[in-house]
């Protein structure tokens, strides 16, 4: 185990060393894979930014329940009870009907319409704020208060919601296609850097196949290489994108305080930081491999 460990730590340390022999050619190859990589990462950046904002600013959609027109006080008690004790109602306001008569009578301006009515046609109601956001999961709520007694109809409040999770679905999957085509890419870049390495180091694995070396020996430092020039890929995406938001909030906050707002771009969470580290290393290694299976079989000693 030991050894086997000091074997991985002198092939990594010497896949490093093969950055520092060639500084401009390995930062140009970074670089172009750290863009390539912020393209996307960016993106999603954005997309979890205008989520936020929507959480924040959107008033939250709203649960209109009418009641019978026969429902007693002690029907009302049990409803603010039930609604009080749910698990998916955050706030419930109750609207006697002679409140929503009088509301009626400003908001519409028919006063003398309204006033000569023998009796109030309005049946009492709650308006009930949920603590949930999700579409479906509002429905089955609806659905759900719709079957309780005394409570004659349910109207859900759901357009904002339904239009907001189809902007991000579209913007999700525009996200997904482009890290797809530039994933590619960073293989293509790692390929092409692992088979100019192959190339010129013909002669060497030559030999090392002539005194027994395996392939997996061969392939490993190769694939170090790469799995490390996709991690500082990465990291090099990431700190142009902190650059990117840094020197956006600086405009964005002389933006907001026009509106008397706040509101300020954040990355993402350590979470999807290392979740593109990982992709982006991954995909280095991936290059590296397919570079040396490909090119392993064209060297074979003669």
């Amino acid at each position: 185990m030991k050894n086997w460990l000091i074997l991985h730590v002198h092939v990594f340390l010497s896949a490093l060393r093969k950055f520092f022999s060639t500084p401009l050619s390995s930062l140009f190859n970074i670089l172009v894979i750290g863009i390539a990589l912020s393209l996307p990462a960016g993106m999603y950046v954005m997309l979890k930014n205008i989520q936020n904002l929507a959480e924040q600013k959107i008033a939250s959609p709203q649960i209109s329940l009418f009641l019978s027109m026969d429902t007693s006080k002690d029907d009302i008690t049990r409803i603010d009870r039930q609604l009080k004790q749910h698990a998916a109602v955050g706030q419930a306001r109750f609207v006697p009907r002679e409140q929503a008569l009088e509301q009626l009578k400003q908001t519409t301006g028919l006063e003398d319409v309204i006033g000569g009515l023998e009796h109030n046609p309005l049946p009492d109601a709650y308006i009930v704020h949920p603590k949930i956001s999700d579409a479906s999961a509002l429905k089955t709520l609806k659905h759900e208060l719709q079957r309780w007694p005394k409570i004659e109809h349910v109207q859900l409040d759901l357009d904002w919601v339904q239009k907001l999770e189809a902007i991000l679905k579209f913007g999700l999957m525009a996200v997904l296609i482009l890290s797809m085509l530039l994933g590619f890419a960073l293989v293509a870049v790692t390929f092409n850097t692992i088979r100019l390495q192959i190339l010129t180091q013909r002669e060497e694995i030559e030999v090392s196949r002539l005194i027994g070396a395996t392939s997996a020996f061969i392939r490993r430092p190769f694939l170090y290489f790469g799995l490390l020039q996709g991690l500082l890929g990465g990291a090099a995406a990431w700190f142009i994108i902190s650059i990117s938001l840094y020197m956006l909030n600086s405009n964005l906050s002389q933006l907001t305080d026009l509106y008397s707002a706040n509101f300020t771009l954040h990355l993402p969470s350590t979470e999807d930081q290392l979740a593109l580290l990982l992709l982006s290393a991954c995909l280095g290694w991936m290059g590296a491999w397919l570079s040396v299976s490909q090119h392993l079989w064209k060297i074979e000693p003669r």
